[in-house]
């Protein structure tokens, strides 16, 4: 049994910093703010912080629009406050991700500001332009991610600017040699000031067709409304495409100038594409494709986790290693999607199978999603889409206590705080030894004691049709984890006598089960072996 990375051993914890803590009272989170939590982080039990985007921007998608790489928003502090927040962080064994945004700059950033003045500037081609076809269309089809077309006119130079995203944020040119060199400079930079690792937004979709031609419709596509040409079109020429993995292999061998690193990229494919991201054993590319299969489940039922397990287990390759996460900025909070009597058993289980477990700030006292009305939409995806699209929902402050405002600020906040802030918050949980917040932070404690939960083995067991169920062993340890997905309460045939060691609900601890467990709804308990 190997020793387990840190980033094997230990939770991976999302703070968006809008919505995290506001130390200097403007509505907005800041990294000063963060310092102030991280003996809360220290205490719940995680092994890291990723931080999404604080870089210098305009903000026209909150922080994803970057005008300078190397440099912190005055909104969310200085230079001096990040380092000082590594500092601290790593004061408290508390390693540090940082957002790298490589598609895309804001169209604020002094590279596009140079390269839209002419067409033959030293910076003419960091980005993608094109002449507009010979009949005056759109130089192709290609539809942005937040509605409508993909391509921007701009006066200055007389062409159309290409944009996956927002107007605000033009695609860099990876293709060309300098463009790929600055944003390898990008990470050596973060890496020199300390940082531990990179989640890497959107990275497979860096690498475009050089001739971008129209891309094929969709069969049976689910377009979000009448101006999403993105979802009606297969992406042939701009995800994913032959030759992204020569850039994946390249930032790889950068990482590993610098030690114990990690990069974690957000990839969203089908599964026998995703993994070619991590690489070969002679040749390895990102530590952590990011796998989303269980946030992109359609229903939250015994049989389609036991699935999505079994396929990520077959398909990761002996040199790598899974990952797991139910919530992120992106994405409708869990207990919203699937309701919130699943949250302790999905908790068991991202926190037990064999894979670095992602948090979101919040998950951890059951935060559902945010109630936005239309008048308060702040994402550019719910201002194209419709309020029903909006990722606000879960971006709304984090609630700290039932102080006014959550305790996240002292004045309005950018985005308003749920109302149940009043019952839902850390304060009240920390205090509580049956919350959500308690057995988050007990399930943290057992993957760290415990190498069979990071580097052991997993067996799936198949003790009922309601139930998932796997073993978890390591050279001297062997635990089983039974989780109840049903409402209804269920008696599980066990493979071998166990011992309670934690359950979602009341139990008594150290309680020795032979032959059958007894579950409530809902229920999950771990067992040790013996």
């Amino acid at each position: 049994m190997t020793t387990p990375r840190w980033w094997q051993a230990g939770a991976v914890y999302q703070i968006y910093p809008r919505s995290y803590q506001d130390s200097n009272h403007d509505g907005i989170g800041d990294i000063p703010g963060i310092i102030q939590r991280l003996d809360y982080l220290k205490t719940l039990g995680v092994g890291a912080i990723w931080l999404s985007p604080f870089f210098k921007s305009p903000m026209a998608d909150f922080g994803y629009d970057v005008a300078d790489y190397c440099d912190v928003d005055p909104l969310f502090g200085t230079l001096a406050d990040f380092d000082r927040l590594v500092t601290e962080a790593h004061a408290r064994d508390i390693k540090i991700i940082i957002d790298y945004v490589p598609n895309h700059t804001s169209n604020q950033h002094p590279w596009f500001l140079e390269s839209r003045q002419s067409r033959t500037n030293p910076k003419a081609d960091w980005y993608i332009w094109r002449d507009p076809k010979p009949d005056g269309s759109l130089p192709n089809n290609w539809g942005s991610a937040f509605g409508g077309v993909a391509w921007t006119w701009d006066d200055q130079r007389g062409q159309y600017y290409f944009h996956q995203f927002a107007p605000e944020q033009p695609d860099l040119n990876w293709r060309n040699p300098e463009v790929k060199a600055a944003m390898l400079d990008v990470l050596r930079f973060w890496f020199q000031r300390g940082v531990d690792g990179f989640r890497m937004d959107v990275i497979w979709m860096i690498w475009k067709h050089p001739d971008m031609p129209d891309q094929p419709p969709l069969p049976k596509a689910t377009p979000r409304g009448e101006h999403d040409i993105f979802n009606s079109q297969q992406h042939l020429y701009d995800w994913d495409y032959e030759g992204i993995h020569e850039i994946m292999r390249e930032m790889r061998l950068l990482a590993d100038e610098f030690g114990d690193t990690v990069l974690i990229g957000e990839i969203y494919l089908p599964l026998e594409r995703w993994v070619r991201y991590y690489g070969t054993a002679d040749e390895p590319e990102l530590h952590l494709p990011f796998n989303f299969r269980l946030i992109e489940l359609r229903e939250w039922t015994a049989d389609a986790v036991r699935q999505e397990i079994g396929l990520l287990e077959a398909a990761v390759p002996p040199h790598g290693y899974p990952n797991y996460v139910l919530n992120n900025h992106d994405q409708p909070r869990f207990p919203s999607r699937f309701g919130v009597q699943h949250t302790r058993t999905a908790a068991m289980l991202l926190l037990t199978l064999r894979g670095t477990p992602t948090l979101y700030q919040g998950e951890e006292i059951g935060m559902v999603n945010g109630i936005i009305a239309p008048h308060q939409v702040k994402d550019p995806q719910g201002i194209n889409l419709g309020v029903e699209h909006t990722r606000d929902v879960a971006r709304t402050p984090m609630q700290w206590d039932d102080s006014p405002h959550a305790g996240f600020s002292t004045v309005e906040p950018w985005l308003p705080v749920h109302p149940n802030y009043h019952t839902v918050n850390v304060a009240a949980q920390v205090a509580h030894p049956r919350s959500v917040y308690a057995l988050y932070k007990a399930l943290l404690s057992l993957r760290r004691e415990h190498t069979a939960f990071s580097v052991g083995s997993l067996t799936l067991l198949d003790l009922a049709p309601e139930v998932v169920a796997y073993e978890r062993r390591s050279d001297d340890e062997r635990f089983m984890v039974v989780l109840n997905f049903s409402d209804k309460p269920l008696s599980v045939p066990l493979p071998t006598a166990g011992v309670k060691v934690l359950s979602t609900h009341p139990f008594t601890p150290n309680e020795l089960i032979k032959d059958q467990l007894e579950l409530w709804g809902n229920e999950g308990v771990i067992l040790r072996a013996v």
